[in-house]
């Protein structure tokens, strides 16, 4: 049981793992009260090696193990990485190269968004004890049963990840999970600029008085979430958001007869400053509006039956592979290729065409049809009758 509480025992630590051709990582964080993730514990563990570290120890450095987070010889794993990744983009070390083994778990036929404790046991036959996952990580002393807790983990996720990246290889499908990883290291996942706020939540509308006003109460619940270290919903709800964006109120009065709005709101602070901040962006709605990317969104309505064909189909075709279907295509996705037929989007590019998107265009062109044979569907191909001439 191994607990990194000085810099001088972490750089001792990362000395030793530097030659590693990949480090397993996990971290303990709590972010239930807080708007930034509070940092509790970082595991880490090469086959050889495992070690837990403690940021909150008083004499500690975290630099040396950011440099090694930022090191593209060494490859590093994680289960689930996204709220790790944030943790460690606010440090300013987001981790590359990376392998999410979640992600390439639903590329080697575990399902959809497979938990650790699942992979586990189907990859090890191991069953993990998670009486520890529930508690106070920021509390100190942690507890040996914490710690190790913690450290199995990534000793277990060390040993995993080596058959699971050889099992993509034998299959070809490394280089499928490639294009999720970047997106998931893509630093715009994880901006926290307030002017951009906006971009997490989805506009009902898409008049330049709307969008402005919907951008800056966005803003304002981002920046004051920000400044008070709390969670963005006990600020403000998301369908508030709307409901201000498409009243705009410009007047005290007006934002108290919003039934979006909390009661008390109008009457503080904060209800000036919503009001505040929706009169300026509407001085010039034109100028402050985002330009939102309408090719995006398909460019007439899509059938509401063809989405539920394509549905089937992406289930039948993820079945066959062995591929979550999450993974090969959205329902975004389904809903273009309804109302568009061929368009540029991820499902119909690379190895998703091939294991999805051409048939997908097949059956919107009626080259293929959905067959049930018995309790086992079938995708056939349509025999035209040759034209009478």
């Amino acid at each position: 049981m191994t607990v990194i509480t000085t810099t001088h025992a972490l750089e001792a630590f990362c000395r030793e793992i530097s030659s590693a051709p990949f480090v397993a990582v996990d971290t303990e964080f709590m972010r239930e009260t807080t708007y930034w993730p509070k940092l509790c514990l970082i595991q880490a563990a090469t086959p050889d090696l495992a070690a837990a570290i403690d940021p909150l120890a008083q004499d500690i450095d975290l630099s040396r193990f950011l440099d090694i987070l930022r090191d593209a010889r060494i490859e590093k794993v994680f289960h689930a990485a996204r709220q790790d990744i944030e943790i460690f983009h606010n440090l300013e070390a987001i981790p590359q190269p990376l392998f999410d083994t979640q992600i390439a778990g639903m590329a080697a036929g575990f399902g959809e968004q497979i938990a650790y404790d699942a992979l586990v046991r189907q990859m090890l036959r191991l069953e993990i004890d998670k009486s520890s996952r529930f508690t106070d990580w920021s509390r100190r002393p942690l507890s040996a049963a914490q710690i190790d807790y913690a450290l199995a983990d990534v000793i277990h996720l060390a040993t995993l990840y080596p058959r699971l990246r050889a099992q993509l290889a034998e299959s070809g499908r490394l280089d499928w999970v490639g294009e999720e990883m970047a997106a998931l290291t893509d630093p715009a996942l994880y901006d926290t600029d307030p002017e951009r706020a906006w971009r997490r939540l989805k506009p009902r509308r898409h008049t330049a008085r709307y969008l402005a006003a919907f951008r800056a109460v966005a803003a304002w619940r981002e920046r004051t979430a920000q400044q008070r270290d709390q969670p963005r919903g006990r600020i403000l709800k998301d369908e508030a958001i709307d409901e201000l964006a498409t009243q705009a109120p410009t007047d005290l009065e007006a934002l108290s007869r919003l039934r979006a709005v909390p009661k008390g709101l109008p009457g503080s602070r904060f209800g000036a400053e919503i009001v505040e901040a929706i009169a300026k962006a509407l001085v010039d709605p034109e100028a402050y509006a985002p330009k939102i990317d309408r090719e995006r969104a398909p460019s007439r309505p899509a059938s509401g039956a063809v989405v539920e064909l394509l549905k089937v189909l992406l289930k039948a075709r993820a079945e066959e592979s062995g591929v979550a279907s999450k993974l090969i295509a959205t329902v975004a996705d389904l809903e273009r290729i309804a109302a568009e037929g061929e368009t540029s989007i991820p499902a119909l590019e690379g190895w998703r065409r091939a294991a999805f998107g051409e048939d997908a265009l097949r059956l919107m062109r009626g080259e293929l049809a959905l067959v049930l044979d018995g309790s086992r569907l079938r995708v056939v191909e349509v025999r035209r009758a040759p034209r009478a001439e």
